[in-house]
C-alpha cells in the first residue's frame, strides 16, 4: 500500500500510531442508515475496521475501506485474519471483549494471513496483543486513564456496576439524578473531558480546530442521555469506557449471529492507505451505493467540506446515501446542493436517538437525487 495525497488534517496531525483500536460509531444505526442492497459497492473510512466488517453482513458486492493511517489499516487487517483463523469466542478474547491468558497464541494462529509489513507491525507489539487489540489505541488509553484514576475518585465500584446493570427507564433516571450526578462527577468529568485534556491525551489538538463552545458540557449532556434514555446494559461503548471490556453487550461486528456472514464475505473487502480526496481523484469503478464517512468532515474547513460533497455525488447514483456523524462541529449539506442531496432528517433523528456511541451531537443521512 502506498500513502497517497493527504487531506487537510494530515498537515497538522501525526498519523503513524493507532488512534482508535475500536470503531466508536454504532454500526446498528449505520447499517439502517446506509440501507445497503446486495451487490452494492460501498465506501467506508477504516477506523479500526469494525464497521467495515459490519457492512459485509449486508452482502454488498464490494466494500472499499480507506484510511490515511497505516496503523489503522493494520488493525483492520488483523481483524480480517482473526475472522478467518478464529472462532467467534476466540475473536472476543483477542479483541479484549472477554478475559484471556492466551492472546499471543491466538495471534500466532492469525499471523500467516497477514501481509509482511502488517505481520512485522504486530510482531513488534506483543504487550499490546496480550492486553487485547481493542484496548491499545490512544482513544482507548484515554478512557483507561479515566476508568483507573478518575472514576474511583467519584464512585465506588458497586455504584459503577449498578450503572452498567441498567434496568427500567424510570429507575435509571432516579439512579442517575440521585446517586450518579454528584458534584464530583460534574467537576472531574468537565476537567477530564475538556478540550485541552482530550486534545492531548485522547484525540489530537488539531481535531478541535473548528470546534466552538464547551466540549465537556456537550459530552456530559450526551452521557446523561446514554445513562437514562438508553440502557447501559445494552451499550457496549459505555461498558468499555466504565469497565474496560464488554459485559452484556457487543458491537455489531462482534456478535455471534453476524460472525459467519461476515466471515463468508471477507473476500468482498479491500483496503487502501489513501485520503478521501485521493480516492475521489482516482476511482473509476461502478457507482457507489453507500458512503460511511465517519466524522471526517469535522477535521476540515467548511469550504473544503462543501468542495468535497459534489465530488462524492459524482461517484454515486440516485438513491446513494452519505452517512456521517457530527461530534462537536456542525456539518450538513449546504442549500446550494439541494438539487443533488436530500437530507433524510426524520430517519437521522430517530437513529441518533438510538445511537449507543452516545457522544456524537448529530447523525447525518443525505440521499443523492
Amino acid at each position: 500500500m502506498q500513502l497517497e495525497r493527504y487531506s487537510e488534517i494530515t498537515q497538522k496531525t501525526d498519523f503513524s500510531t493507532i488512534r482508535y483500536a475500536q470503531c466508536w460509531e454504532d454500526a446498528d444505526i449505520l447499517l439502517e442508515a446506509l440501507k445497503i442492497r446486495p451487490g452494492d459497492v460501498c465506501l467506508t473510512i477504516a477506523s479500526a475496521g469494525d464497521n467495515a466488517l459490519a457492512m459485509l453482513s449486508q452482502s454488498p458486492g464490494r466494500v472499499i475501506t480507506i484510511d490515511l493511517n497505516p496503523a489503522q489499516l493494520a488493525c483492520l487487517e488483523l481483524r480480517v485474519a482473526a475472522y478467518r483463523a478464529l472462532r467467534q469466542p476466540e475473536l472476543l478474547e483477542l479483541v479484549g471483549s472477554s478475559p484471556s491468558a492466551r492472546r499471543w497464541a491466538l495471534y500466532q494462529r492469525c499471523r500467516a494471513d497477514l501481509s509482511p509489513a502488517v505481520r512485522q507491525f504486530w510482531d513488534d507489539r506483543p504487550a499490546e496483543i496480550e492486553a487485547g487489540i481493542g484496548s491499545i489505541g490512544k482513544f482507548e488509553r484515554y478512557f483507561a486513564l479515566f476508568r483507573r484514576w478518575v472514576l474511583p475518585l467519584i464512585h465506588p465500584q458497586a455504584r459503577v456496576e449498578q450503572m452498567l446493570s441498567g434496568g427500567p427507564a424510570v429507575r435509571r433516571e432516579i439512579f442517575y439524578d440521585r446517586q450518579w450526578d454528584t458534584w464530583r462527577w460534574q467537576l472531574l468529568f468537565r476537567l477530564f473531558f475538556s478540550r485541552w485534556l482530550m486534545g492531548r491525551l485522547g484525540r489530537d489538538p488539531s481535531f478541535f480546530s473548528y470546534v466552538e463552545g464547551s466540549v465537556a458540557g456537550r459530552i456530559l449532556a450526551r452521557t446523561r442521555y446514554a445513562a437514562t434514555a438508553l440502557n447501559p446494559a445494552d451499550n457496549p461503548y459505555m461498558q468499555w469506557i466504565l469497565a474496560g471490556r464488554h459485559l452484556t453487550a457487543l458491537p455489531y461486528a462482534l456478535r455471534p449471529e453476524h460472525f459467519k456472514t461476515i466471515q463468508a464475505n471477507l473476500h468482498r473487502l479491500e483496503w487502501r492507505c489513501q485520503s478521501l480526496e485521493s480516492f475521489l481523484d482516482s476511482y473509476d469503478g461502478p457507482a457507489i451505493g453507500g458512503f460511511n464517512l465517519s466524522d471526517i468532515f469535522e477535521y476540515m474547513s467548511l469550504q473544503n467540506y462543501h468542495d468535497l460533497l459534489p465530488r462524492l455525488v459524482r461517484l454515486g447514483r440516485p438513491g446513494s446515501r452519505l452517512v456521517y456523524w457530527n461530534m462537536l462541529v456542525p456539518r450538513s449539506r449546504p442549500e446550494a446542493l439541494a438539487g443533488q442531496l436530500r437530507p433524510l432528517s426524520e430517519l437521522a433523528r430517530r437513529l441518533h436517538r438510538a445511537d449507543k456511541a452516545f457522544f456524537y451531537s448529530n447523525f447525518v443521512i443525505e440521499e443523492m437525487i
